[in-house]
């Protein structure tokens, strides 16, 4: 017997390569500063999994999600894919806020180290990033996925390239 109860998450986002124009235009910092004042839109992964900017320290950009079961696998816990995505928009993102104008990253590598369950009774989720090496060629960059008492759900460590965008 198939049970149906279906629900409807409806949600929307500017276009994406606005965004990116208007972060060619500014360094890291600024560009980052004005998505977390509302001043430029932020890109459609967020809203996609209900990602926030909860946070904007320069070499560190919090994100915060709360687990839904719109998050969930299969076998309902918050899908892997999903913990990397906030883990990887944090660590890009930190490294992002440090770099000069004309200057962009890409993530090289991730390695990700998955703690503990996560699900709807976890809460809200928050990451703290820190920048180990940030060199003119690469970066490593790690971020903890960390509920409100402390505690790691999951950790990563990232391997990412930057690249001067002028010719």
């Amino acid at each position: 017997m198939k049970m149906n109860k279906e629900r409807i998450r409806t949600y929307s986002w500017e276009n994406p390569e606005e965004i990116a124009e208007k972060a060619m235009n500014l360094s890291g910092y600024d560009f980052l500063k004005a998505m977390f004042e509302d001043k430029v839109a932020v890109p459609p992964i967020l809203q996609t999994l209900n990602f926030t900017i909860s946070e904007f320290n320069k070499g560190n950009i919090v994100f915060e999600f709360t687990p839904q079961e719109y998050h969930y696998n299969p076998i309902g816990s918050v899908h892997g894919g999903v913990i990397t995505t906030i883990l990887d928009s944090a660590i890009g993102c930190s490294l992002h806020s440090t770099l000069p104008k004309n200057t962009a990253y890409t993530t090289l590598e991730i390695k990700l180290n998955f703690l503990k369950k996560i699900t709807e009774k976890t809460g809200v989720l928050k990451t703290n990033t820190k920048i180990i090496h940030s060199g003119k060629s690469t970066a490593l960059v790690e971020s903890d996925l960390i509920d409100e008492s402390g505690n790691t759900y999951a950790h990563a460590v990232s391997t990412c390239m930057v690249f001067n965008l002028k010719k």
